[in-house]
């Protein structure tokens, strides 16, 4: 009989508060299992990398790299937090000086071929000569990769391309799957060959896995609060006959020895690698998610000048801070921590009318908004930029002019209210352009810099 373990780790977004104790929990148990004569495998499902954070912003994300090296894992896949939200060159670099393996199955470069980084699958070989097949695929955001210079496939194309060569290959086949619950459940239902699902994406939580026929699904959640653990007992025939799954709470794990320093390392780190001067303000520059401010009208026209649009929208609730004195890219990041794009979408006048329209209800100030790249609490009041209205009694105007509902207009706005569901005309429309790679605060950054 032989005994593997799985450690697993998924969506931690940069969530470095707790990462001393995951490393300390993986360092130990892999310590343990050893002793006992056991085979051990550590993986990340993706998206262990968020912008957000001043160390991964600082590094490049070659800090979360390194990180991650020193923990000992086994392989990754990536998420669409390290997908989408660098530059070409960026991505590229990431992993350069990485000691694990990065499987994409379904990720290829400008030329249409895997990266020289990424793998479609590794086998495993334990000690006892069990073969462990891995394949990795992440979400298919295809239409931004595309943009980025990057070529996606479809996931569930390139399962069926791959898993019959792994089939071949291995004994037990594990999945790592930046895909989501729903697609996980599908790919166990089509693929009973497959083993273990490894998830992510959809931050979901499976305390003891779920099991779909005989392949058992596992994910741990986000942002550090669980790292999952499964179990595989293998026979003489090199058959599972025993699989089980568990998660650790890492909140209720013991501190560790200087945690709290390390953490504020991360930090303070990242902060001294930002602290770049971009500009000293002659006055402050204020936010208010709750008004409108010089800040956020600094923001909304710079947005719509970016886009060379007619008008442009957004939220005040992307502003975090002001700005004063001496403002550093640690500064810019802290007020606008947010991985959102500058999009331009195409709207009648008639469909302008009605999203402006939608702005004015009360609903939206206080609205906690999670996803979609959000890193703030709430919406905030709606900030314009070239439309004027008074009241009802007077109509519409998109730079001085009445607005003609039968027009196109361009309309700039940040890229999440092309994604969520906040706007049915916004979300719907089928002309929309992405400015990449650039975020809301390389705008900020840019315009301070030109002003």
């Amino acid at each position: 009989m032989e005994t593997i373990h799985i450690y697993h780790t998924n969506d931690i977004h940069s969530h470095l508060e707790r990462w001393p104790r995951i490393q300390q929990l993986l360092v130990n148990q892999k310590e343990e299992h050893l002793k006992a004569g056991d085979e051990v495998l550590l993986f990340d499902i993706g998206d262990f990398v968020d912008r957000w954070h001043p160390f991964t912003e600082g590094t490049k994300g070659k800090g979360n790299t390194r990180l991650l090296n020193q923990s000992g894992y086994t392989a990754i896949t990536i998420g669409n937090n390290e997908g989408i939200n660098f530059s070409y060159e960026d991505l590229s670099l990431l992993y350069e000086d990485a000691d694990f393996d990065v499987l994409v199955a379904n990720l290829y470069n400008k030329e249409a071929i895997h990266p020289e980084w990424v793998k479609e699958y590794r086998i495993y070989h334990t000690g006892q000569g069990t073969r462990i097949g891995v394949i990795g695929l992440t979400a298919y955001f295809h239409h931004i990769y595309n943009l980025l210079g990057w070529n996606l496939s479809k996931p569930m194309e390139e399962l069926k391309k791959w898993i019959e060569i792994v089939k071949k290959q291995s004994d037990i086949i594990i999945l790592l799957s930046h895909l989501g619950i729903q697609d996980d459940e599908k790919i166990a239902e089509l693929f009973p060959e497959i083993d273990v699902i490894l998830g992510g994406h959809t931050h979901h939580i499976l305390p003891e896995g779920k099991r779909v026929n005989q392949t058992i699904l596992a994910a741990a959640g986000k942002y550090g609060h669980y790292v999952g653990q499964v179990t595989i007992k293998i026979n003489d025939q090199k058959t599972a006959i025993e699989k089980t799954a568990i998660l650790f709470d890492v909140d209720m794990l013991s501190p560790i020895i200087g945690e709290k320093e390390k953490v504020e390392f991360f930090y303070e780190q990242g902060k001294k690698l930002l602290n770049q001067r971009i500009v000293n303000l002659k006055r402050e520059l204020q936010c208010d998610p709750f008004r409108e401010t010089n800040l956020s009208r600094l923001l909304c026209n710079t947005l719509r000048e970016w886009c060379a649009a007619d008008c442009a929208i957004i939220n005040a609730g992307l502003l975090l801070g002001n700005l004063s004195g001496e403002v550093t890219n640690f500064d810019l990041l802290k007020i606008c921590p947010h991985p959102i794009n500058p999009c331009k979408v195409e709207l009648t006048g008639r469909q302008l009318k009605e999203v402006i329209f939608q702005t004015k209800d009360p609903k939206w100030p206080h609205m906690e908004i999670k996803g979609f790249g959000f890193r703030g609490t709430v919406m905030g009041v709606f900030i314009f930029d070239g439309i004027c209205f008074n009241d009802d009694s007077r109509p519409l105007l998109i730079n001085g002019e009445e607005i003609n509902l039968d027009k196109c207009y361009s309309l700039a706005i940040p890229d999440m209210f092309s994604f969520g569901r906040f706007f049915p005309e916004i979300y719907d429309c089928k002309h929309k352009k992405y400015y990449l790679p650039e975020f809301l605060r390389d705008l900020l950054k840019w315009k301070l810099q030109t002003e």
